[in-house]
């Protein structure tokens, strides 16, 4: 309807100025009802085309979203586990404040208590043993001090007898000689033997039941993980909803969650808005916009566009038991594009999920200002599009302000 009247300013008035005071026609005697579309055929016809080609320049330059939502990020509140609910520390209700740390529920562990409290028993038992050892070690040193001084003193009882032998053969017999030696001989491998026994005591000390200590302290510490993911924790500061569990209830990570997390650093960041097919080749990253949201009336938030989602929806393929059929496809998917708010905090008021009206505008200023040689034709043209996006932006000022009275009053509600 704005269309029609501004551009009826442009033709028809100026027709019937003309017929009027140029022809001298009047209205009610020259011009009547029925024969003002002869009188201002002109006018009529060249304010439709114009109409017509004043609307389809301002929604294909300037597009309108009337699907945009504010979105914010939600996090499900399920334990790693399924269980069921032995405590809770969140109140049943819509909303709930929590920090990052806070714990929300517990699940029943006395399966996980009693596998830490065996974790720790077998690390016990280890650090016995290796006291016990320590204690072997000390007797297998003592049994080799002992070994060492009685071969001593069999090699010098060898080496005196040997000796007398090689003076007088007949002071020594040959038999005690070769008696001597064999006991020196069989004190070597009793020395031998223990030291060897030390050796052992020492690596069961120093290797084997150290390594079995870690690999029980790292059972103990994979127990203790799998009693602590029974407490479910916030994970980031936000707000818990939905929350409804009680003592008793059963939580399947699959099947059932416990309730939602917004993020407090999720909300109120961004606007993403639907845009048609069409705007495909219209739509920029940098590009100005302005939103109207139900839930702020009377108020136009100034945006800009930061992505633009280069994938439509509607084309997608998952695998599956049929063939893809595009007929199926009823109805053409939006080019989905991020919006944020230029100034800061600009989308602080507005409700997380709120949905809102946003129009883009193209702006050709830094073509028409880059010095770049344009010619007459199309330096208007360019002019003339960031023109009407003040009629765009009209528009939707004006359904801010209707909204209320076609909300509240004209609906019904």
């Amino acid at each position: 309807m704005f269309e029609l009247l501004f551009c009826s300013v442009l033709t028809i008035l100026p027709d019937f100025l003309y017929r009027r005071y140029g022809q001298g026609k009047r209205i009610g005697h020259e011009i009547t009802l029925y024969s003002v579309w002869y009188e201002l055929r002109y006018g009529i016809v060249t304010c439709l085309m114009l109409t017509v080609a004043l609307i389809t320049l301002v929604f294909y330059f300037h597009p309108t979203a009337t699907s945009a939502v504010s979105a914010f990020r939600t996090i499900a509140i399920l334990p790693e586990g399924s269980g069921r609910v032995a405590e809770t520390y969140v109140p049943v209700g819509l909303e709930y404040d929590v920090k990052a740390g806070d714990p929300i529920f517990k699940l029943d562990s006395s399966r996980q208590q009693a596998a830490v409290g065996t974790a720790r028993q077998q690390v016990a038992e280890l650090q016995g043993e290796i006291a016990l050892a320590t204690g072997e070690l000390a007797v297998a040193t003592a049994q080799v001090e002992q070994a060492q001084a009685a071969l001593k003193q069999a090699q010098d009882e060898f080496d005196t007898r040997q000796e007398l032998f090689t003076r007088n053969a007949s002071a020594v017999s040959v038999r005690d000689v070769e008696k001597l030696q064999t006991t020196v001989e069989a004190m070597t491998g009793a020395m031998k033997a223990t030291e060897a026994n030390r050796d052992l005591a020492e690596t069961k000390i120093n290797v084997f039941l150290p390594e079995k200590l870690k690999s029980a302290q790292a059972r103990l510490a994979e127990a203790e993980v799998e009693l602590a993911k029974t407490t479910v924790y916030a994970g980031v500061d936000g707000t818990v909803s939905q929350f409804v569990l009680r003592p008793g209830d059963i939580v399947n990570p699959i099947m059932r969650p416990a309730g939602i997390l917004i993020p407090k650093d999720a909300q109120n960041e961004r606007l993403i808005a639907g845009f048609g097919q069409i705007e495909a080749q219209v739509l920029k990253v940098g590009m100005v916009a302005e939103a109207f949201c139900g839930a702020q009336p009377f108020t136009i938030i100034p945006l800009v566009i930061t992505e633009v989602q280069t994938q439509i929806a509607s084309g997608q393929v998952a695998a599956g038991g049929q063939l893809v059929d595009t007929s199926q496809t009823v109805r053409p998917a939006s080019i989905t594009a991020v919006l944020e708010p230029i100034y800061k905090d600009g989308l602080k008021r507005l409700p997380p999920g709120a949905v809102c009206s946003v129009n883009a505008y193209t702006s050709n200023h830094d073509r028409l200002s880059s010095g770049e040689p344009l010619g007459t034709g199309e330096f208007i043209y360019l002019h003339a599009i960031d023109a009407v996006g003040l009629v765009h932006a009209m528009l939707l000022r004006v359904q801010a302000l209707l909204y209320p009275v076609q909300t509240l009053v004209l609906s019904g509600h």
